[in-house]
């Protein structure tokens, strides 16, 4: 049906309306459904909600008794309702920015296509000296013919500074301008973990490897705080219309809590948000002065109500794409004919390094996401957190190895063992231009990608995450959980399975994004399950996921979205509530 209709309890007899003895009468009650409830038993019929909570899921007859005079009737006529989906890797704030204020083009974009939105934006942009946006291709500089990156900006951005991402999130481009007013030249040397590259002429070709554009990044402009105001309630529209209610920002700034602190502060904050505060080589100083004061200020700051800053991120490596940045324990495969075998990748850190760091937030009571996309940085991580147990014990929190996609057999079981959390982010488990990118920097051991079924066989624990907008262009998990569980393309724009023996179930996939995703945000109490006592956060879907062909998950529409029992979401034509 396109048009779901609202039975209001006002004409029901009194006895129908009667709640359960000494019990106050129910605010919303949704009837005639098929209810996912991920916990036992599994489908419901109804669900009852009073207040911000579920008080009864059960049957269709017995929710009636909760019935009262104002109670709100939703018949969904055999709608399938599910938790309210939960992203735990993502980078929130950033995507609604850019999808709001910066120069943006698809990740399948040709030079002259970059050329034609750079030159656009730069006709637009009179208020400002900067073109910031992208992304770029990982593989840009492979598939095309650059012969100055610099000089294919200089050509069409006239007086502005231009920015532009790739698509990994990690790498820059930029034009003349911006490199000048970076301070980056000729006489400019790498910085630690970050290589700045070079023409054949010797200068800078405008292409920043890792932490090379931290210094084009610092002097970006900033935001106004009524930007960030914007970008956080845009990102509410997106992730409710996606059926997304929880969401943890994987690295987060300042500004961007205070953002979304405002909107809670208005009443319109829809989402349950946690940030791992980011941090650098100079939150912890040289060797044996590590100091956890920073974290500490913005988690009392930034605590309470929906926001909750008590995660830290650490970035150990970079991306194993054609930067070729990510910490492998095998050496990649040469840049070109003639080359030589490119090392194994940098990583930030010592063991030694990462091992205090973690002993200190661990006792802080901080739970930590560290940044491994390489199986060397992962093996590295899993010795840090084992060392970090015997020192600290077992504080009950867990640490995050976000990207952990490549991972050596005999380092799977140890995050079982070691309560440590393989972080599957971002939705790139099936053929795409990206895994290209990593195949062919990587060599066949890339083609052993996201062993997501091995991991699930060995009782890893588990998140998923979007990092949106890094590597992906929607935060919508609906591509990501149909991927998960065919292992090819859900848009189809590319063919074949990537590995596909490391497919897992569609209740697996879907237990990742509920049950799974409420214990990375530290709310297992509260979200992820549809049970009395649970936050009423719930969705309803266009068609019964268990009922169709794998390969349609992707074209799952949210009717609805409900978070603390509230609606928030509403599609188009579709009628559920009154307010």
């Amino acid at each position: 049906m396109k048009h779901l209709v609202i039975v209001i309890c006002l004409t029901l007899s009194i006895a129908a309306c009667q709640t359960p003895a000494q019990t106050p009468a129910a605010d919303l009650i949704v009837t005639n459904a098929r209810i996912y409830t991920m916990a036992e038993p599994a489908w419901a019929e109804a669900a009852v909600i009073r207040g911000k909570r579920f008080v009864f899921v059960g049957s269709a007859d017995a929710a009636k008794a909760y019935a009262g005079a104002d109670t709100r009737l939703v018949d969904l006529d055999g709608h399938m309702v599910l938790p309210g989906l939960i992203d735990a890797h993502l980078h929130p704030v950033d995507g609604a920015m850019k999808s709001l204020f910066q120069c943006n083009f698809p990740f399948s974009a040709t030079p002259q296509e970059v050329q034609a939105s750079v030159e656009k934006c730069a006709a637009g942009s009179s208020d400002s000296d900067w073109i910031i946006g992208g992304q770029w291709d990982s593989d840009f500089f492979v598939n095309h013919d650059v012969p100055s990156p610099r000089k294919l900006l200089d050509a069409v951005s006239g007086d502005k500074a231009v920015f532009l991402i790739a698509d990994s999130g990690h790498d820059a481009w930029l034009n003349s301008m911006a490199l000048a007013l970076s301070g980056i030249d000729e006489n400019s040397v790498d910085p630690p973990g970050g290589t700045i590259v070079r023409g054949d002429d010797g200068l800078p070709n405008g292409i920043l490897l890792e932490k090379a554009n931290y210094a084009a990044r610092a002097v970006l402009p900033t935001w106004t705080e009524a930007q960030y105001l914007q970008g956080a309630a845009e990102l509410m529209r997106i992730a409710n219309g996606f059926g997304v209610t929880a969401m943890k920002d994987a690295s987060a700034e300042e500004s961007d809590l205070r953002g979304l602190v405002q909107l809670q502060t208005r009443g319109e904050l829809t989402a349950h948000m946690a940030g791992a505060l980011k941090s650098d080589k100079q939150d912890w100083g040289e060797d044996g002065q590590y100091s956890t004061e920073r974290f500490v200020a913005l988690r009392e700051q930034y605590h309470g109500g929906l926001v909750d800053a008590s995660h830290v991120k650490i970035f150990l490596d970079g991306v194993p794409t054609s930067s070729r940045t990510a910490a492998m324990l095998k050496k990649y495969l040469p840049t070109g004919d003639g080359a030589e075998a490119h090392d194994g990748g940098p990583m930030h850190y010592k063991v030694a390094q990462l091992t205090q760091m973690l002993k200190k937030l661990d006792a802080a009571g901080f739970t930590v996401k560290i940044h491994t996309a390489g199986d060397r940085s992962v093996q590295a991580t899993l010795d840090a957190i084992e060392a970090t147990r015997k020192s600290n014990g077992n504080s009950g929190l867990r640490f995050e190895l976000a990207h952990a996609g490549f991972i050596a057999p005999e380092d799977i079981p140890r995050f079982k063992e070691l309560n440590a959390v393989a972080d599957l982010s971002p939705y790139l488990w099936h053929p795409s231009p990206i895994i290209d990118s990593v195949v062919n920097a990587v060599g066949p051991r890339g083609r052993e990608y996201w062993p997501n079924r091995d991991l699930l066989d060995q009782g890893a624990p588990m998140l998923i995450g979007s990092d949106w907008p890094a590597a992906v262009e929607s935060m919508n998990p609906w591509l990501g959980l149909e991927a998960l569980v065919t292992r090819a393309d859900p848009l189809d724009k590319t063919e074949g399975h990537f590995w596909p023996e490391q497919a897992i179930t569609l209740h697996e996939a879907l237990h990742l994004f509920t049950r799974d995703g409420a214990r990375a945000m530290l709310m297992e109490q509260d979200i992820g399950a549809i049970q009395p006592g649970m936050l009423a956060d719930f969705i309803v879907i266009n068609h019964n996921l268990f009922d169709i062909a794998h390969e349609q998950i992707s074209e799952t529409n949210v009717l609805a979205t409900y978070f603390a029992g509230k609606l928030v979401h509403q599609q188009a034509g579709v009628t559920l509530d009154l307010r």
